[in-house]
Order: structure tokens, then C-alpha cells, then sequence
């Protein structure tokens, strides 16, 4: 998983989350990633809900469609954006498609509406954290665990109850702890084969093209709504998708 460090993004969205205390050390994505768990699952100190049951699910990162081989994941990240959102939800409208959304909480909690129209649109919700924090590895359990939490907290407030059914690190810094945590509160954590390398904006046919290049290497496809001008990426959802249609994959959601 690629990291995006460094792009501007942390920085604005973090100065919408100085309630949250930043706090040092914590494990290692790569470490994460390849499944170095020595733990028990954390118990989760918040709840995002009331009176809703929250079911455990796997703590291993996702990356299968559940619609199998031939499936593809449309992911978008670090919105609801009031400006983009709603040009990729048209997009992906007009050629019937349904894609997981990595809303940022503060985001969320910007632009309820937006994320009420994601959910009517029949997409699913994924926590992205807080703000956003690429380097949330190196911090605390404790840091992380507000990261997660008020993020779920804020997403499902926003959508007028619906929870995220994933979490997504921001830049993939996972941990194990993280991964517990996300999993025991019904957020299954999300990983990505194919990062279409839009948020750097090198062009509609540079997206498309590294789309179609790395495709064969798994189904999870990343894009982004939010963070800087993203009409490359509506331009380049507008070529990919009906091209992945005839290419004959279905769309589906990321496995749960």
C-alpha cells in the first residue's frame, strides 16, 4: 500500500480535529500488514451507536470482492466533499454503479447531507479516521483509538444512523491494534490493490492507464473525492468505468 504523505491534505483536516490529543509510538503498518497480531482484540471505549448491537467481524485487511473473481471495488476516499462528491455520485449514478466511500469524521460532520446522499445512493460508508493522521502507526493506542472511534462516531451521526461498515487507514498505517479495534466494532479494516495515483493529478489518461495496468493485481481500485481538484478523477471514473463493464466485471463491495 502506498502512503500519501506529505501531500497537504493531513494538515487542513487536521486543524478541523484539535480536540484530538496526539500522543507517540505504536506499531508498524508493514509489521500490520503482514499479520503480526500478539494480542488480544482491544475492548472498544466508545460506543458510535445507541442501542444498536455492533457484530465482530474479521480483523485480517480486506481486499476481495464479494462479487468474486471477476468483481471490482470502486473506492473513494477523503471526502464528502460539497464540490466533487457530488460529481462522482453522478458518475457513478449514470453508469449504475455502487462504491465504498472513506469519509474523513470531520468531513462528515461538515456535510451531513452529502453523506445522507451517498447512503440513499446505496453505497457503503468507511471510517477514514479523524484527521486523517498518515503516521497514526507511530502513535498510542490510545491516540489511535479516538481516531477510530469518534471518526465512527461522527460518519454515523452524519448519516442519520447508518454505520460504517469498514475503516480504512489513512496512507494504509495500519496496526494491530487498529485492526482489533476497527473489527470489533463491525468495521472490517480495507486495504487497496490498485491506487490510481489521482490524488497527485497527472492527467485523466495517466489515471486511466495505471487503472488498466494494474488491475490484474486485485480488485480494490482507490480514488478520491476530496482534498484539491479532483476532475481528473471524475473525468477518469467516466472513461473506467463502462470500460471495466466491457471487459466483463461486475461491480461489487469490498468482502465483510
Amino acid at each position: 500500500m502506498a502512503r500519501h504523505g506529505g501531500r497537504g491534505w493531513n494538515g487542513k483536516v487536521f486543524g478541523a480535529a484539535l480536540g484530538v490529543t496526539l500522543l507517540a509510538a505504536g506499531a508498524s503498518v508493514w509489521t500490520a500488514q503482514a499479520g503480526a497480531l500478539g494480542s488480544q482484540p482491544p475492548k472498544a471505549t466508545t460506543s458510535a451507536t445507541q442501542g444498536s448491537a455492533v457484530k465482530p467481524v474479521a480483523v485480517d485487511i480486506a481486499h476481495a470482492s464479494d462479487q468474486g473473481a471477476r468483481g471490482v471495488n470502486i473506492t473513494i476516499d477523503d471526502g464528502p466533499d460539497p464540490v466533487w462528491t457530488p460529481q462522482v455520485l453522478d458518475v457513478l449514478r449514470q453508469y449504475g454503479v455502487k462504491a465504498t466511500f472513506c469519509m474523513v469524521g470531520t468531513q462528515a460532520q461538515a456535510h451531513p447531507d452529502l453523506v445522507k446522499q451517498v447512503v440513499a445512493a446505496g453505497h457503503r460508508l468507511c471510517d477514514h479516521s479523524v484527521s486523517h493522521d498518515t503516521t497514526m502507526d507511530k502513535k498510542s493506542q490510545a491516540y489511535q483509538a479516538q481516531q477510530i472511534l469518534d471518526a465512527e462516531r461522527m460518519i454515523t451521526q452524519a448519516s442519520g444512523g447508518v454505520r460504517p461498515m469498514y475503516y480504512r487507514a489513512p496512507g494504509g498505517a495500519f496496526t494491530p491494534y487498529s485492526r482489533h479495534l476497527a473489527a470489533s466494532r463491525g468495521m472490517r479494516p480495507l486495504g487497496w490493490n490498485v491506487d490510481s495515483k489521482d490524488f497527485e493529478r497527472p492527467g485523466t489518461a495517466a489515471i486511466v492507464d495505471t487503472v488498466e495496468r494494474e488491475l490484474p493485481g486485485g480488485p480494490t481500485i482507490l480514488f478520491h473525492d476530496a482534498g484539491g481538484d479532483r476532475s481528473q478523477t471524475v473525468e477518469a471514473l467516466r472513461q473506467i468505468l463502462p470500460w471495466l463493464k466491457e471487459q466483463g466485471y461486475s461491480y461489487g463491495f469490498p468482502v465483510r
